[in-house]
């Protein structure tokens, strides 16, 4: 299709008929940054792969924090990076976590054959194809569902940079998760729990027994208790909520303890967030606390990883709700307004 006629099809001057497209699909795109409902389910050309790739068609997709901020082009400041682009989105399909199965391989690619089931990482997920670099996806637990597998790769990760690799939680340790309800959080909690720690999740009154069965031992009700009075002290601190300061959360933590920012984030926060990281590489010069974020690594060894915690039990997801991909936008929004109760997935096939 010519630029000029994708251009039409965007602004809804003609239909976007797949008469002229040589292999079509259908796919959420957005031409512009935006809210949600900027999002378009349109045909488009489906993706071709380049040498180390597999085609996958996509079975589920799940939605993250990353993938509105994304769509939003927020903060605005992230639009200097490469993979954002700087007046339009420069990724036009949304979506990055993906599960399904190859339908095609690459050249140089060696371990992974047309049909096999796998989940992983793949821009343009919010479609029902999308090409995915091979050492970014790995096989599929068969005890998990597409919806189920879609559901970890970026949220799980994650999570288990923030616990394994920045906190180094250790047996009997005391770590405390704000936010444990959410996408990270319900894996963050389970990690440490498997690690042997003693875990508190924050969360609302309604999440309480979800929480306590993913292996809290503790919970504390935002709404009822304050976690940062420095009652209670933790070696591990991870927000993920991005709703109180780094002073807030180093009070909630041990004189030696760990703080870690999830950078997620939610709306209103963004900015507050980075400054707060700011902050906080000037006092890790000046206190025995260490408050570190989290970085935001893609890669086929943590993938690897937290297949193999699925595979002993260690690991389940939580599925709020799911969402067929005509509706994707919806599932954005509901993950936007900070309330989703574990992961939000889009059904494809």
């Amino acid at each position: 299709m010519s630029v000029a006629r994708e251009n039409a099809v965007a602004a809804g001057e003609v239909d976007s008929g797949p008469s002229d497209l040589r292999d079509p699909m259908k796919a959420i795109v957005q031409d512009r940054f935006g809210a949600p409902d900027t999002l378009q389910l349109v045909d488009t050309e489906k993706p071709e792969i380049r040498s180390g790739e597999v085609l996958v068609k996509v079975h589920a997709a799940a939605v993250n924090p990353y993938d509105w901020h994304m769509v939003r082009g927020d903060p605005r400041i992230a639009r200097l990076m490469g993979d954002v682009g700087l007046r339009k989105p420069k990724a036009r399909i949304a979506g990055v976590d993906v599960a399904g199965r190859i339908q095609n391989v690459g050249t140089d690619v060696h371990d992974l054959r047309t049909g096999d089931e796998v989940f992983g990482f793949a821009r343009g997920a919010f479609a029902e194809y999308a090409a995915a670099d091979a050492a970014l996806v790995v096989r599929k637990p068969p005890v998990l569902s597409f919806e189920q597998a879609a559901a970890i790769p970026m949220a799980a990760v994650t999570a288990l940079h923030a616990i394994r690799d920045r906190g180094s939680v250790q047996l009997g340790q005391r770590v405390l998760v704000n936010g444990a309800a959410g996408g990270v959080g319900t894996f963050a909690v389970q990690i440490a729990s498997a690690l042997g720690a003693e875990v508190t999740g924050v969360c609302s009154a309604r999440n309480t027994d979800m929480v306590r069965s993913i292996g809290a031992t503790h919970v504390v009700d935002y709404a009822s208790e304050d976690f940062t009075d420095g009652t209670i002290r933790y070696d591990v601190v991870l927000d993920n909520v991005g709703n109180r300061t780094i002073r807030d959360l180093r009070r909630a933590a041990n004189p030696t303890g760990i703080v870690i920012v999830n950078g997620g984030g939610s709306p209103g926060h963004i900015i507050g967030a980075v400054g707060s990281i700011l902050r906080a590489a000037i006092v890790n010069l000046f206190v025995r606390q260490r408050i570190t974020m989290v970085p935001t690594m893609w890669n086929r060894e943590d993938l690897l990883a937290v297949t193999e915690l699925v595979d002993t039990g260690t690991l389940r997801p939580i599925i709020d709700r799911t969402f067929p991909l005509a509706d994707a936008a919806a599932g954005l929004q509901h993950v936007e307004v900070g309330h989703a109760r574990g992961k939000v997935v889009i059904t494809v096939t």
